[in-house]
């Protein structure tokens, strides 16, 4: 069980919170009695209902942000609009990103610069504008990455290669912001499905080489960045594989 008293009162930033694994993220600290900033860049519908669904549960936890990460200037602002929602900042989850796939001899200056803006580039400059906050109160950064950051998915080298350097970018993160701040990634496995390009039999293939011989959910990837936040105060630089052992029986 983690000890999620710690996380009681304190304000998580979360970046891509509308839907899938952020939305996921945002429910799970939110029950441990977080205040949430819900970033957004064009699910407001999804934004909202995940607001006010929360919000039904306990009024004035939550604060919505909408802002394309991959102009760099907007960083500031999101810190500032989490200050000013509840009064500091404590986590930030970096989790929104691009994910599409890049076969070589299509790949085109645009798809490199959102793959590695969204991955990589975001974060880094969230992290920085947030790190002042976050030593005041001995907080925390979580950065979503993916097994592929280590076994690269075919078709896939630009979205695989951001995904190694935000694993670097962690790292790097921790050492520079000890002992003040902790940093650390969570990787996760098949946990959802991509909206295209997995038909029956690719899946079949997949969960076959998971040691598990099943997928994940959400949920999974959750309760990780629950347990990180709320119950490793001992752990950073660090990433945490959660696959089901697909990793492991590649």
């Amino acid at each position: 069980m983690n000890d999620t008293a710690w996380i009681h009162g304190r304000t998580v930033l979360i970046t891509g919170a509308a839907v899938r694994v952020g939305a996921a993220m945002a429910r799970a600290f939110h029950a441990a009695g977080a205040n949430l900033v819900l970033h957004y860049r064009r699910s407001i519908g999804d934004a909202r209902a995940l607001a006010s669904e929360l919000e039904n549960i306990r009024g004035q936890s939550t604060h919505l942000v909408q802002a394309d990460l991959l102009d760099t200037t907007v960083m500031p602002r999101l810190v500032d609009e989490s200050i000013g929602a509840f009064g500091r900042l404590d986590v930030l989850v970096n989790n929104a990103s691009s994910f599409y796939p890049t076969p070589i001899g299509t790949i085109t200056a645009a798809q490199w610069q959102d793959l590695m803006g969204s991955n990589v580039k975001a974060p880094l400059f969230l992290s920085q504008a947030a790190a002042p906050h976050l030593k005041v109160v001995s907080g925390q950064i979580i950065n979503i990455v993916d097994i592929h950051g280590t076994r690269p998915l075919r078709e896939h080298p630009v979205y695989s290669t951001a995904k190694a350097a935000l694993i670097m970018l962690t790292r790097s993160l921790a050492r520079e912001l000890a002992p003040d701040i902790r940093v650390n990634g969570i990787a996760p496995g098949p946990v959802l499905w991509p909206a295209r390009g997995h038909d029956a039999e690719r899946r079949a293939k997949v969960i076959d080489r998971t040691l598990l011989k099943r997928v994940g959910s959400p949920t999974d990837i959750a309760r990780t960045a629950l347990f990180l936040a709320a119950d490793a105060p001992y752990i950073t630089g660090q990433i945490i594989t959660v696959d089901g052992g697909r990793s492991v029986a590649w």
